[in-house]
């Protein structure tokens, strides 16, 4: 397979949601299923810097450092060979027309461009994106560093994800790999989750303003391939 997009991926903070698999049913892929941990299906809010970005080895200007927002859900594909375990998107929040524009009219990813800005020092990590009256914000703390996460513990299963799956159609789905070393784990205290899911993702994410989330992780991260994908036709 080609690399099509290479990276780093930093700073990940991720808060997760244990939701009932029905409200997920719509957005599964075709050939996928839910991919659930111990019975529980979860969506991620997940926050992120993607630094020195390249397209086929190249950088493009303006378009080489920037913030990520995604929700997304864990999804698994059983193929002649293996278990592939994925994710899905239900939005993805830049702050560069460009890369958003790209990714929907080619790729069908559901790219949004909202204004965002990061804070990252020694002790603090956050995001926040906003549009209109629509304004949010993630953070955490900082803490000690608690290494690779164990064989089959709920954090493995939520940074073990090394496929994107893509609904184009009820019968069409677009497959590509993304690689990456496994990630190291840092304590997340005190996290601050200011979202309006509502409308940010949706009416039927709203209810997740009230929800406390089942948990939140801070990846270290590391660089990252996503390679050319490929079309499954059901």
């Amino acid at each position: 397979m080609k690399k099509f997009l290479t990276a780093e991926w930093l700073d990940l903070i991720m808060a997760n949601y244990e939701v009932d698999p029905a409200l997920l049913a719509s957005r599964v892929p075709a050939g996928t299923s839910l991919d659930l941990h111990e019975g529980r299906c979860f969506v991620s809010l997940v926050g992120f810097m993607f630094l020195d970005t390249r397209v086929l080895d190249f950088l493009v200007p303006f378009h080489v450092n920037f913030e990520e927002v995604n929700l997304r859900f864990y999804v698994k594909r059983e193929t002649d060979d293996e278990i592939r375990r994925g994710v899905v998107f239900v939005k993805e929040i830049v702050p560069k027309a460009a890369i958003a524009m790209i990714a929907r009219t080619l790729y069908g990813e559901p790219y949004e461009r909202w204004r965002m800005s990061h804070l990252r020092d020694a002790l603090h990590v956050g995001y926040s994106w906003e549009k209109g009256n629509c304004s949010n914000s993630v953070s955490v703390e900082s803490g000690k560093n608690l290494g690779v996460p164990a064989d089959g513990s709920h954090e493995e299963f939520i940074i073990e994800h090394y496929w994107g799956y893509t609904k184009r159609g009820e019968k069409r789905t677009d497959e590509y790999k993304v690689e990456h070393p496994k990630w190291e784990l840092f304590e997340a205290g005190n996290p601050h989750i200011d979202v309006d899911f509502g409308c940010t993702y949706g009416n039927e994410f709203e209810f997740l303003n009230n929800q406390k989330p089942y948990s939140v992780v801070l990846a270290k991260g590391s660089e990252i391939a996503v390679y050319k994908g490929k079309t499954i036709n059901l």
